[in-house]
């Protein structure tokens, strides 16, 4: 198959709240081979995104991501990494260019599973799909009451495992106590408890120990991205204060080097991989199989729509049965219309990879287009990109 064209599509909501929620807007692409067709999503800002897709190259090493993918042979997986490799080394000093490649990247997986019909993670060889226990992810609330009602609903949705994040956590160390322990009864004393602290300590090691006691008290699994992806140091150094709770990151890897960092160097007990952001697929399974090795456990980082969640949980669907990973719990109205049907838990409350060709979801294109925004990009008289027809590109 030749690749013959790759559309994207800026869809947002109506009004952007500034808060910590990544489904306001996305980056939809639609990859077309000889007929057929694939879709990925990109975890990332919209306009850069789509700029560097098919911005005119600035020197050898700064190319649009375009210029390495169209035209180019789509018959096997070795495909897509010999792409990946003209990606990175035609567009190495273009920063959003692994974000951009990533939704890319997703979508000639769901492509080319879906001309040979079979599931992404089999292409990847693995022969099945082990099921697993999907943690409901979720913000914390402005205060303690509002973290007590979400965790109530989390346990009456049927979950087993919670995870807080962002909002106020991290400004003042007693609010931290009083949400945790907040938390904590609101879930009982049986189900997970994971904490996301959304990067809010910088690389202060001693700011995040102090909320080491109190996540403890609240027996918490992990405390989850206290530092930006690459502060290995501080990630290892607050590594060494911790009991019995572990440390998690990773969701801010743009490729594999930062996420391998975290696991040989920053002694992260979970590595957290959004294959909307590392680079696709691909590379989320190379990391997969070094935290495995390493006895460190891999889960997906998404936030966004099924489609994601599909794409994500594909590197590691052979990982042990059970293993946690990240169900978005609060979607947007954006996200929530990218799939028709989504990736729905069963009786026990675990979630199984479709067994469908490609990430085995469909994308709702009819759902998709009151979010479309249209938007060119034009260099002097010549337009780079128009908004493309939404439709199912066949």
């Amino acid at each position: 198959m030749k690749i013959e064209g790759v559309d994207a599509f800026f869809l947002a909501l109506p009004d952007i709240a500034d808060v910590g929620d990544g489904s306001q807007d996305m980056v939809l692409i639609r990859v077309v081979a000889d007929g057929h067709v694939g879709w990925g999503e990109c975890e990332a800002s919209p306009i850069p995104t789509i700029a560097a897709l098919v911005t005119p190259p600035s020197h050898s090493a700064c190319h649009g991501v375009l210029d390495s993918v169209l035209g180019q042979r789509l018959d096997g997986p070795e495909d897509i990494t010999r792409i990946a490799g003209e990606v990175d080394r035609r567009s190495f000093d273009l920063l959003q260019a692994p974000h951009a490649w990533s939704g890319v990247e997703i979508a000639l997986w769901d492509l080319l599973g879906r001309v040979k019909e079979e599931p992404v993670y089999r292409l990847l060889g693995m022969q099945h799909a082990q099921a697993r226990l999907p943690y409901a992810s979720v913000l914390f609330g402005d205060d303690p009451a509002e973290t007590h009602d979400k965790a109530r609903q989390a346990i009456a949705d049927g979950f087993s495992a919670v995870k807080f994040g962002w909002g106020p956590f991290g400004q003042q160390v007693e609010v931290d106590r009083e949400l945790l322990a907040a938390a904590r009864e609101g879930l009982g004393p049986e189900p997970l408890l994971l904490v996301d602290a959304g990067t809010v300590f910088g690389t202060d090691v001693d700011a995040a120990a102090a909320r080491l006691p109190m996540l403890e008290d609240a027996h918490a699994t992990w405390l989850e991205e206290p530092f930006e992806a690459g502060a290995f140091g501080a990630y290892a150094a607050l590594g060494a204060r911790t009991r019995s709770v572990k440390l998690a990151g990773g969701e801010g890897s743009h490729n594999r080097h930062v996420a391998l960092g975290l696991i040989d160097y920053g002694k992260v007990g979970y590595i957290q991989i959004d294959t909307g952001r590392i680079g696709g697929i691909g590379p989320a399974r190379a990391v997969a199989l070094h935290a495995a090795a390493h006895g460190v456990e891999f889960v997906n980082h998404t936030f966004t729509s099924h489609l994601a969640l599909s794409a994500s949980l594909q590197p590691f669907a052979d990982s042990p049965g059970r293993c946690l990973c990240e169900y978005p719990q609060e979607l947007s109205a954006l996200a929530k219309a990218v799939t028709a049907v989504g990736i729905q838990r069963d009786a026990d409350g675990l979630i199984r990879l479709p067994d469908q060709p490609g990430l085995g979801v469909s994308v709702d294109t009819a759902g998709l287009r009151p979010y479309l925004k249209h938007l060119e990009i034009i260099e002097g008289t010549t337009v780079l990109y128009r908004t493309p027809q939404l439709d199912d590109g066949v």
